[in-house]
């Protein structure tokens, strides 16, 4: 007998939820992670000062809270000490002239932020926002995503479902400057699509610029109380109560396969673990194929379109503990403001997306700072302050400085280039914010190179598992030869951000994945079908 139904590869919030749904069933689950922490990329930690408690990654959960496996186990994850904590004041952006702009909880207030325009462009998405949220939540290469193609077919005819399809890969800058007038209203939504790993001129970033719109009006910006890592410590103690087993500091090096089918994994301290059902891989394209598979084990044209895999833009982190909370200038909202996106706007987006993509640090980056205090006050001591930095738009091999300032050097992410970039950060979140220079306890700055020593996962400091050009998204994430969650080899599944629907803490994949192995037997199924034929 094995040792496990399932044994899950990395603790990332995919893993966990696969892991807790599978053990909620019975199955007999366990989960290996090579760090000493679970939860991935959701950690809490003391990062700058005693009683500071930073979330080091990921921070903000509305996709968490609005997906599918929160819905199954929102419950049993209260009753584990996970409580959620939300504001009416999700997101904003400042603009350099000490204007803001601001997305709101009502249609009627988003409609005095961003333009009466505002009405139209919710009459136009909310009748098909299931189909939309749909094909975030579906397995595309499916009966399931054939049957999301059917029902949009059905309701909107040929021309209909035409129109609905070419929607979905617009650009943020056409959706945006077709639908609203004000530049004020592109710049508050186009940073945006930098939580999705896209850019406003990109494929499909108009889809998800409306999708995340629409979901922050209606969710918020939900956080857990305490810190994220709450979450992933409700989701270990589930998994735990229903028999699984949860381990730190064991690194996996092979995937076993035994006649082309996932029968185990062995660590680097030489242990064998093996799977009755399943193996499920929370890990890279990378990892997978050139690392935990043997070369025999995977066809070749698989192997090498893995071996084309891309990564995307890095990321930078900045984390402040402040004697004293941020004060802004300009609209006072913002100091109440859960995340506020810095940026000239669309333009500057877009060029701060151009320029990391040619290898320049831009000039003038978004910068992406999340105030978490405004909604849970027991992340730092009373009085006190927090800022959570993060920046999308880095190289990560520096080839020269769009504003001429910093030296390249031999192109690498060393402690002087990370410092200095980090100086030019928060020189320009000092004329929106004036008190912060002379308020900085401490600060960290956490660079690609840091992030991806950090987590094997964030390869090249990117943290959305991959560069989501088209090639790389929707049927054909995480690539084309390999498309879906189902591998070439028999029970080993793929699951995380590299795979479909991506980035961000939803937990889609591991959902989609247990889902597919908690399905009945085919023959059970089908004698399913006729029972329900014959009580019609």
């Amino acid at each position: 007998m094995a040792d496990h139904d399932a044994v899950v590869v990395g603790s990332g919030i995919n893993s966990l939820a696969c892991a807790a749904l599978l053990a909620r069933a019975g199955w007999r689950v366990c989960v290996l992670e090579r760090n000493d922490w679970l939860g991935g990329a959701i950690q809490t930690a003391e990062l700058t000062e005693p009683g500071f408690h930073h979330d080091v990654f990921s921070a903000w959960h509305p996709l968490w809270v609005g997906g599918a496996a929160h819905a199954e186990l929102g419950e049993e994850l209260a009753a584990r000490g996970l409580e959620y904590l939300n504001t009416e004041l999700p997101t904003a952006t400042a603009y350099p002239d000490g204007q803001a702009a601001f997305l709101l909880r009502t249609a009627e207030g988003n409609a005095n932020e961003l333009g009466p325009e505002w009405a139209g462009a919710l009459e136009r998405f909310l009748p098909n926002a299931d189909l939309a949220f749909g094909v975030l939540g579906t397995e595309l290469w499916s009966p399931s995503g054939l049957a999301l193609g059917a029902k949009a077919m059905r309701r909107l005819g040929r021309n209909g479902f035409a129109e609905f399809a070419g929607e979905l890969l617009q650009t943020s800058r056409d959706w945006l400057e077709q639908t609203f007038a004000s530049e004020r209203a592109h710049g508050l939504l186009a940073p945006w699509v930098l939580h999705t790993g896209l850019g406003p001129d990109a494929a499909a970033s108009g889809f998800m610029t409306q999708v995340i719109a629409v979901a922050v009006q209606e969710g918020g910006m939900p956080i857990p109380r305490g810190g994220g890592a709450k979450l992933a410590d409700a989701l270990v103690q589930l998994i735990r109560d229903h028999g699984g087993v949860c381990e730190t500091g064991v690194e996996v090096e092979r995937i076993l396969v035994q006649s082309g089918r996932a029968v185990a994994v062995r660590t680097t301290a030489g242990e064998t673990v093996s799977a009755e059902r399943a193996v499920i891989a929370n890990v890279t394209p990378t990892q997978l194929y050139e690392r935990l598979l043997d070369e025999t084990d995977v066809p070749a044209p698989v192997r090498e379109g893995a071996s084309r895999f891309r990564y995307g833009r890095s990321e930078m982190q900045i984390h402040f503990a402040l004697s004293e909370p941020a004060r802004w200038q300009g609209d006072p909202r913002l100091n109440d403001t859960a995340i506020v996106h810095v940026t000239p706007g669309l333009d500057g987006v877009s060029r701060a997306v151009n320029e990391a993509e040619r290898g320049l640090l831009p000039a003038e980056a978004t910068i992406v700072a999340g105030q978490p205090l405004t909604i849970d006050a027991s992340r730092a001591p009373e009085g006190k302050g927090i800022l959570w930095i993060q920046l999308q738009e880095l190289p990560w091999h520096v080839k020269g400085d769009a504003a001429g300032e910093l030296a390249a050097g031999d192109g690498t992410w060393s402690h002087d280039l990370r410092e200095r970039y980090a100086d030019r950060i928060q020189a320009r979140l000092e004329q929106h914010i004036p008190n912060l220079g002379s308020s900085i306890l401490k600060r960290v700055v956490l660079s690609p190179a840091d992030l991806e020593r950090s987590n094997v996962n964030l390869r090249h400091g990117d943290p959305y598992g991959g560069a989501l050009s088209l090639d790389q998204n929707f049927l054909w994430r995480p690539f084309p030869r390999s498309p879906g969650h189902a591998t070439a080899v028999e029970r080993l599944w793929h699951i995380g951000a590299s795979t479909w629907p991506g980035p961000g803490l939803g937990a889609g994949s591991g959902t989609l994945v247990a889902n597919e192995l908690l399905k009945p037997p085919l023959s059970q199924r089908a004698a399913d079908k006729v029972r329900s034929f014959v009580q019609r």
